[in-house]
């Protein structure tokens, strides 16, 4: 997740960021946050066992006769990754614990939340912890959940000031313009404890292959068991701390109210609002995907939990603490004291002594070496004997990391990296810490590939990202991967890059499986074969090779982007620094 927001690969809208950066910066701050908040400690459920969800998974694992308890299931598509989601709310009966980067007040979204709204009403417990970069406009509508009976809803590292635009709001901080870098990047989505979703998605048609515009290319993971156990430890830490804002004390209700009246006439027509009860219809003036699409990209059908082929296997659960992000040096509850670092969780087996294997308690011994999730995965690439396949959408790598790709290339190790081409990429000027390492990169041995953004054929890849459907949508990887040696599968939140390594708070899976290492595999090697360009070192300069059966030529410029947008990255580019990218 890049500093800078995602803004399409347009000209004119990299000129309204610039022109936007350049008005913050000579515009005084003002607000503060709210001191001496109430928080009230809660944690997740104590003992699932009981729930139908629990007996599901129990039923799973003995009908599969498992050797692991935790149970893994990959989501590559939409419908997968939605329909797993509503499945788990529907299917709740004591808590759901949601935690986001961003949730979008959209259609996909507002379908969504009213089936939370309806877990509400007949008494699960709903806790919502939301990262506060985005909840601005009409995506701070989210927030009126806080106020629904049964709901929580708390914003992590918040800004002051008004939520009318993001812009404002960047203007009221930027006296501690460093708390503004610094966000929570964590996505969870758990249900009694006991079966959870983590990955890359955060919530809205984008995520969800329901947007016209441009779709993204997401994975996530679907898991069972006690391995969720760990996922909530690391969710309730967020949770308790001095940096989550309760929304009644960022917010009332009538301001966001206000918000959606002004959202509404601005539109001049009614828009979905994400904290009603029932599901509205998206606005009937835009130009959203037809329902032939819709049918085929987004269903709105919960998974059949029964059914789901969940591979058993042994995991470990890698959390960056919450202290990675400071307290707001003026607040009151400031100065914790604590030092932030990797949380490296593992289940103990009673039966059977450690639930994981010696190969996977020797890896996560390895990660735990690292302080944040990224450094984890840089000492994972260290023990790497064969063989790396890495998906970094955004992809800025610091020192530390361009050695870790070197000394692994010096043993023989195989390494290929699939990130965004320049076009594919949501937030453009993020691609410019990527292209300024590019011939480094592949003189370090490394394979790159960067995703075509205009393509046909993703749903043999990740599943359909909608770039199939309209013909005009863009597809944006977002995917955040590694495979290591065919053995060893990591799916998290996190980036390859300065910003996840130093800035950002991640989490990630790290799961022992050579069956779900074959499969993330070849659905990656689809994707380098057939939906990315390969780019190359020939004769002094960089050639891009067309995708494998796409049709189109090579090129010897950033493929599929205008000469405009070229121009303004190579002028506005080098006045950012890789760990704002």
């Amino acid at each position: 997740m890049p500093f800078f927001p995602a803004l399409g690969s347009s000209t004119a809208a990299l000129r309204r960021w610039c022109l936007a950066l350049c008005i913050a910066l000579l515009t005084p701050a003002c607000a503060e946050l709210p001191k001496n908040v109430e928080r009230p400690v809660s944690h997740a459920l104590a003992a699932p066992s009981g729930t139908p969800l629990a007996l599901l998974v129990q039923q799973r694992h003995d009908a599969a006769a498992a050797h692991f308890d935790s149970g893994f299931l990959l989501l590559a598509g939409p419908q997968a990754a939605y329909g797993s989601r509503l499945a788990l709310v529907e299917g709740a009966r004591r808590t759901l614990d949601l935690q986001y980067y961003s949730i979008h007040a959209d259609a996909s979204t507002g379908r969504l939340l009213a089936a939370v709204r309806d877990a509400a009403a007949r008494g699960v417990r709903v806790r919502i912890l939301l990262d506060d970069f985005h909840s601005t406009g009409r995506d701070a509508l989210v927030m009126r959940l806080a106020f629904v009976p049964n709901i929580e809803m708390r914003m992590f590292n918040p800004l002051a000031g008004a939520r009318s635009s993001t812009l404002g709001r960047l203007f009221n901080s930027l006296d501690d313009a460093s708390r503004i870098q610094q966000r929570m990047h964590n996505k969870l989505f758990l249900a009694d404890n006991v079966m959870g979703v983590t990955g890359g998605r955060n919530l809205g048609d984008a995520y969800f292959g329901n947007a016209d515009s441009g779709n993204f290319v997401d994975l996530d993971v679907l898991s069972a068991g006690p391995i969720v156990q760990d996922l909530s430890r690391s969710f309730d830490a967020y949770w308790n701390n001095e940096r989550a804002y309760p929304v009644q004390s960022l917010v009332t209700r009538e301001e966001l109210d206000k918000i959606r009246d002004s959202t509404k006439a601005a539109d001049g027509a009614t828009r979905q609002d994400p904290s009603a009860t029932t599901a509205q219809p998206p606005d009937a003036g835009g130009a959203g995907p037809t329902p032939e699409q819709r049918a085929y990209a987004w269903d709105e059908k919960p998974m059949d939990l029964n059914t789901a082929d969940f591979v058993w296997a042994p995991a470990v659960v890698m959390a960056d603490k919450p202290a990675k992000i400071p307290p707001d040096p003026a607040s009151a509850d400031a100065g914790d004291g604590k030092a932030p670092g990797l949380t490296v969780s593992q289940q103990v087996d009673k039966q059977a002594g450690a639930r994981t294997s010696h190969s996977l308690e020797a890896a996560a011994d390895t990660a735990a070496d690292g302080e944040t999730v990224v450094d984890g995965l840089l000492q994972l690439i260290g023990q790497a004997r064969q063989d790396l396949l890495i998906i970094s959408p955004y992809f800025v790598p610091g020192p530390e990391i361009m050695q870790a790709f070197t000394a692994a290339h010096e043993r023989g190790v195989r390494i290929r990296v699939l990130t965004n081409s320049l076009a594919s990429n949501d937030a453009p000027v993020a691609h410019v810490g990527y292209a300024r390492h590019r011939e480094a990169l592949l003189a370090a041995g490394v394979d790159l590939y960067e995703l075509r953004s205009e393509q046909t054929g993703l749903r043999s890849a990740f599943g359909s990202s909608g770039s199939d459907l309209s013909g005009k949508s863009r597809a944006m990887l977002h995917s955040k991967a590694l495979v290591m040696d065919g053995r060893l599968l990591v799916v998290g939140s996190m980036n390859l890059d300065l910003r996840s390594q130093l800035q950002n708070t991640e989490v990630a899976l790290l799961i022992r499986s050579n069956q779900l290492s074959g499969t993330a595999s070849h659905q990656i090697e689809n994707v380098l074969r057939e939906g990315a360009w390969h780019v190359e070192r020939v004769d002094g300069r960089l050639i891009w090779r067309a995708p494998q059966h796409s049709g189109v030529q090579d090129a010897t410029t950033e493929p599929d982007a205008s000469a405009g947008l070229r121009l303004l990255l190579k002028l506005f580019g080098p006045l950012a620094p890789d760990s704002m990218l």
